[in-house]
């Protein structure tokens, strides 16, 4: 769908804005506390499935393939709200966890900071 920069950017219209790979960036946060989980990519399937299933999809860019958050662990992402930013090229997902969101367990994929150029275990 092709529309105005002042409709994307103001209008009422949800035209997501894929990039030349067919995939936008979806951060991730939980509902209960603004935390964020994990940053995915959504592809149009994927968005789709969110859309009509309000369970968390993204397109792996590692396997190809559309994947639901959790399918093998159970620790799916229920999608309570998604907020769209200014030009349609990024979603943030506010979700309640079923579980850890991580593949290596942690509660979020975002454990650790940079302080002076070493990486720190992210208190919580």
């Amino acid at each position: 769908m092709s529309i105005s920069k002042t409709e994307r950017e103001q209008g009422k219209v949800f035209a997501p804005k894929f990039d030349a790979n067919g995939l936008l960036t979806a951060v991730v946060v939980n509902a209960a506390n603004r935390e964020v989980l994990m940053v995915a990519f959504m592809d149009a399937e994927a968005l789709d499935k969110t859309l009509d299933s309000g369970l968390a999809h993204f397109h792996s860019r590692s396997r190809g393939k559309l994947w639901l958050k959790g399918e093998t662990s159970g620790n799916v992402l229920r999608v309570g709200k998604i907020m769209v930013d200014c030009d349609q090229d990024a979603l943030v997902l506010e979700c309640s966890p079923a579980g850890p969101t991580c593949h290596t367990g942690a509660t979020r994929c975002f454990y650790r900071k940079l302080e002076d150029g070493v990486l720190q275990p992210v208190n919580t």
